[in-house]
């Protein structure tokens, strides 16, 4: 019973191919191509996750960096249908910027931050990209972004906390 609910909520979650990019290693015989795919997965719900997989052929990759994407996916804090507050986060190159958006605006940002966005569940945000435009780097960036993001709820309880310990 327990492996049936894992497998329906495996069907919920949206995978967006972010980008694909064929690889060569040269070898004695010429080239050896392969593929590597970076992939976004998430539920809709503030479930998100990304994955990197490589294999000589692009679904195969397709899939691979989907099962990697599954396995290290975080909680996003959501206030309604867009972030709890400004958030400005860094990767290598990468630095991105996510701002709070009013109802009915949608997702304004680039291509590789879009779809880790869109995977979280996010419907308005204000994004962009300030650093490099690889998009492996600003996907991770957006990530390092969004697990950073906390309930104003939390912060005051925290808060709270620490001033009744201090006092």
């Amino acid at each position: 019973m327990i492996r049936e609910e894992v497998v329906e909520a495996k069907e919920e979650l949206s995978e967006k191919v972010v980008s694909v990019t064929r690889v060569a290693k040269v070898v004695k015989g010429g080239k050896h191509l392969r593929f590597r795919a970076l992939v976004a997965i998430g539920d809709g719900r503030g479930q998100v996750g990304i994955g990197i997989g490589k294999a000589n052929e692009v679904a195969q990759a397709i899939q691979k960096a989907g099962t990697v994407a599954r396995k290290g996916m975080i909680t996003v804090a959501l206030a309604g249908t867009t972030i709890p507050h400004e958030i400005r986060a860094k990767y290598g190159a990468a630095d991105v910027l996510l701002k709070p958006a009013s109802p009915g605006s949608g997702v304004i940002a680039g291509g590789s931050m879009r779809a880790v966005v869109e995977a979280a569940g996010i419907k308005d945000v204000l994004a962009k990209s300030l650093g490099t435009s690889n998009p492996t780097n600003v996907v991770k960036a957006t990530m390092v972004a969004l697990s950073r993001l906390r309930e104003p709820e939390k912060v005051l309880a925290e808060r709270k906390a620490a001033s009744t310990a201090r006092g």
